[in-house]
């Protein structure tokens, strides 16, 4: 993961980055979260969409409001339900009356390293999008494009009228995803990324870091970035039997210590894949090769 960019931040601020696309930054930064999440406002006539609000903070939602201005929001739109993208979703929603469209509510116990990234007990959908579905607005489409991996429930949106992509925490320019089983499957992130890297789009708008205007460029070194780890991990699993956590210090070199145990999560995810297609072997916490 890289670090984030010399301070001052545009936190709070309204970033217009193209006709109908505005974003405003949270004031959530951390190791998982970049400089924070991005909220994303699109377009530009008497009725907007809001994507992924952020967290429950009365400045950002201040924020929102002021970059939204007179406008009315047509819908509150949530790529999955992590604590760090949808739980501002409801007071917004009764601040304004607007809807609340986008990912399936999801609702587990989670066992991951973040504790931002908890999912979010509060969200109750007005609307499900399914892969496909459209919202739409005054000037603009806005339609979901299912993306499982991340989170079961992950959903990225395609503007049609501009070719951009708001993928959420499934592709950003900053960092690979963080994939925590067991919601987070690495076998539906691949095909997830396959998925992306079939499409079209000019440009994607990731909820944490910079704007990618490479994506396909992007998702293929992903892509060959997830194989790699793949095939470091049959490399070591010959030497087992191993802990999950035994693989990290042989495959991330200088890590951070506070990204430990997104990298053992990932790891382990790795190792689900690789039990399911009959190449590891695991006893109660420890792996073998196949």
């Amino acid at each position: 993961m890289a670090g984030p960019p010399p301070k001052p931040w545009p936190t709070g601020a309204s970033e217009r980055l193209e006709p109908l696309v505005a974003r405003v930054l949270a004031p959530n930064p951390s190791p998982y979260t970049y400089t924070g999440t991005q909220t994303y406002v699109v377009g530009s006539g008497d009725r907007v969409a809001v994507i992924d609000p952020g967290p429950v903070d009365p400045a950002h939602l201040a924020a929102i409001e002021a970059a939204v201005g007179d406008a009315a929001i047509a819908a509150i739109m949530c790529t999955h339900t992590h604590r760090d993208h949808s739980p501002a979703a409801r007071p917004l929603a009764q601040r304004t009356g607007a809807p609340i469209v986008g990912c399936a509510p999801l609702v587990l116990d989670d066992s991951g390293p973040r504790a931002d990234a908890s999912f979010d007990r509060t969200y109750e959908p007005d609307r499900v999008l399914l892969d496909g579905e459209a919202m739409t607005g005054p000037g603009w489409t806005l339609t979901a494009v299912h993306t499982p991996g991340h989170t079961s429930n992950h959903l990225c949106f395609a503007l049609e009228e501009s070719g951009a992509l708001f993928t959420g925490d499934h592709v950003m320019s900053w960092s690979t995803s963080v994939v925590v089983p067991p919601d987070g499957d690495m076998a539906a992130y691949m095909a997830s990324l396959d998925k992306l890297y079939a499409r079209g789009d000019r440009v994607y708008y990731p909820a944490h870091g910079a704007q990618v205007d490479n994506p396909r460029q992007l998702v293929r070194g992903m892509i060959g970035h997830r194989r790699q780890r793949e095939n470091q991990i049959v490399r070591i699993l010959s030497e087992g039997p191993l802990s999950a956590a035994d693989f990290v210090p042989r495959m991330y070199k200088g890590l951070d210590p506070r990204l430990a145990g997104a990298a053992e999560m990932s790891v382990t995810a790795h190792l689900i894949d690789l039990e399911r297609r009959g190449l590891a072997i695991r006893s109660e916490d420890l792996w073998t090769a196949q």
